[in-house]
């Protein structure tokens, strides 16, 4: 379905980025990664400018153009009481501003039929304690999802994916873990990967300015102490358990 494309994948060493390669790769395309990571194409901090500016160039110089552009590079976690000034700017640089600046420079190399997939959480609805730098960063790139869909209309589709749990080496919860899910499971990378070849896919064509949430439905469930055989035991462990 992909044979001759070229996607784009940052942090595409691992986890969810390397599954989306795999899958990309398996369909036909070629795939140029930036990751902190060893990877065989291109090893760079998204936090510099000038790293985003060498990435795009070897890719435009390589392939003349870009079919696919999937902002997948994880942001730094770090919270209130921990994260530094510093901290928390790189985590915007390499979760809002990295997308938005590889976009510019990407955007008129694009061919027709091009696509953009933003990698958000659904962290950008709710939070944990002490997440701020990531929270805010994945909140930033699901409101510049809709800006750049409207700026790059007629040209490029661009949408984001909010992923809930998902975990990065497959294991299967049992038990409260998976029930707290609608779905019954915990999430696994092949669950946002074949949304984002989807996106990408002519099937989509409708389809831009959205954000889809891919959480098992476990944003809608709501979960409160001794309702519905929900409770909450522990302290500061404290865990939902499911009788």
């Amino acid at each position: 379905m992909f044979e001759g494309k070229i996607a784009v994948v940052t942090g595409g060493a691992k986890g969810i980025g390397k599954a989306i390669t795999e899958e990309f790769r398996r369909a036909g395309a070629a795939v140029c990664i930036i990751d902190l990571l060893p990877n065989d194409y291109y090893v760079g901090d998204l936090a510099d400018q000038a790293v985003l500016e060498d990435f795009a160039r070897k890719v435009i110089s390589d392939h003349g153009h870009v079919d696919f552009l999937i902002n997948n590079a994880l942001p730094l976690m770090k919270g209130l009481d921990e994260c530094t000034y510093e901290e928390f700017n790189y985590a915007l640089r390499v979760g809002v501003t990295a997308p938005f600046y590889l976009t510019k420079l990407l955007a008129p190399h694009f061919a027709l039929g091009g696509a953009i997939v933003n990698i958000s959480s659904s962290r950008d609805r709710m939070s944990q304690p002490q997440t701020e730098s990531y929270t805010a960063a994945k909140g930033g790139i699901a409101a510049l999802t809709h800006a750049l869909a409207v700026s790059l209309a007629g040209k490029v589709r661009v949408n984001s994916i909010s992923p809930g749990w998902i975990d990065t080496d497959y294991i299967v919860y049992h038990g409260p873990d998976a029930n707290q899910h609608p779905a019954g499971r915990v999430g696994n990378p092949m669950d946002i990967a074949n949304m984002v070849l989807y996106l990408c896919s002519r099937k989509a064509g409708f389809i831009t300015g959205e954000n889809i949430r891919i959480d098992g439905g476990m944003t809608r469930q709501i979960i409160c102490h001794n309702d519905f055989g929900w409770t909450l035991e522990g302290g500061e462990e404290a865990k939902w358990k499911n009788v």
